[in-house]
């Protein structure tokens, strides 16, 4: 692998049009600015093209402008250990340069730190038509819109991430996405809704094209996966939103601000599939009776709340036990209501808990 040292962003600018499969860039500490738009950068399997700080322990700092990366049409692609804050617009952008048939792929993004962006739609992360990604141990903190907002996006994976303070979603999934885990955050006031499975798109938007997806079997979202997170806070961490299929086991959900997850239809053409087959299993909900709306559970128009099932979730109303059980749209197999599950301050039941087999804490490590 060859590796290039830079020290200045006109350097980092040349370094990227240049670089070759198995190129390193390794970044000096200090500041970058921002303002990178580059396009048709490509690495190879098993030699990517790395861009990450010479130090982790003093990472290089984009600050100060619209977006610090903008990156159109790569693949084969690692940032690694960068800073970004006080963007104008998004923190770092990712996308298929416009050409939705021709997705960006094999895409990794690792140690970022991400902050201040203002209110409205300003996202931490910003991705469009990428498929085959990784998001890994990035931390996102007071952005206005998403932390990361992924239109459609395939096949990817958001590892380890923490999301605190956020404006309007920590994670969203929408407009064609599909195939999407999020596994092993943690979400802290991550917004009104912590993950937004779905979503609300224009149609010009969707990847693969409106057109090319079944007729009368339209999504915003399909087969996502929530587990092993830890969320605190937001009006409601989990969102099923126009979604064909997401599986939400294994997390833990404590003192949300008025419901648990809601079930919406944003999209309301009739070619969509209304909002449809959620799984809610082996979770571990703590809430709290006078923030609890609709007894946990909101449910739109134009959904399927039937086709939800709901198995094996652990539920505790932390100032009135006897109103530990929710108001669910399909009955419950095998839920506990009603007992302290003894958390500790880092969320996880104490030895002798009765829900040391849901939560966060019980993902399997297979998983």
């Amino acid at each position: 692998m060859q590796s290039v040292t830079i020290r200045s962003g006109s350097e980092l600018r040349q370094a990227l049009q240049a670089a070759r499969p198995g190129t390193q860039l390794l970044l000096a500490p200090g500041e970058f600015g921002a303002g990178y738009f580059l396009e048709n950068i490509h690495g190879a399997p098993s030699k990517p093209i790395v861009v990450r700080a010479a130090d982790p322990a003093h990472p290089p700092r984009f600050s100060g402008g619209s977006v610090a990366l903008h990156l159109a049409r790569v693949s084969w692609l690692e940032i690694h250990d960068l800073v970004i804050e006080k963007m104008s617009q998004n923190g770092l952008n990712i996308d298929d340069g416009g050409q939705y048939t021709k997705p960006s792929h094999h895409v990794t993004l690792k140690n970022l730190r991400i902050s201040e962006l203002p209110a409205g739609n300003r996202d931490g992360i910003k991705l469009s038509g990428l498929d085959d990604f990784r998001v890994e141990g990035c931390q996102i903190a007071r952005w206005g819109g998403s932390g990361i907002d992924m239109v459609g996006c395939h096949r990817g994976k958001i590892v380890g991430c923490t999301f605190r303070e956020g404006g309007d979603n920590g994670v969203q999934c929408k407009g064609g996405t599909s195939e999407i885990a999020i596994q092993r955050c943690r979400f802290e006031s991550a917004g009104l809704r912590g993950v937004n499975l779905g979503g609300s798109t224009g149609l010009e938007f969707f990847r693969p094209p409106v057109a090319a997806m079944p007729a009368q079997a339209r999504y915003e979202a399909r087969s996502l996966t929530v587990e092993g997170c830890t969320f605190s806070g937001s009006d409601a961490p989990l969102a099923f939103v126009g979604v064909d299929g997401a599986t939400v086991r294994f997390n833990t959900f404590f003192l949300p601000r008025k419901w648990v997850l809601r079930i919406l239809q944003e999209t309301r053409l009739p070619e969509f599939v209304p909002c449809r087959r959620g799984v809610f299993e082996s979770n571990l909900v703590v809430f709290r009776s006078d923030f609890w709306s609709e007894g946990g559970v909101n449910i739109g128009s134009g959904t399927a709340p039937e086709t939800f099932t709901f198995t094996r979730n652990f539920w505790w109303c932390q100032d009135r036990p006897d109103r530990s059980r929710p108001r669910l749209p399909s009955a419950e197999t095998g839920g506990i209501y009603g007992q302290d599950p003894l958390l500790g301050s880092d969320l996880k039941p104490r030895p002798g808990s009765s829900a040391l087999k849901v939560g966060a804490h019980a993902l399997p490590p297979t998983l």
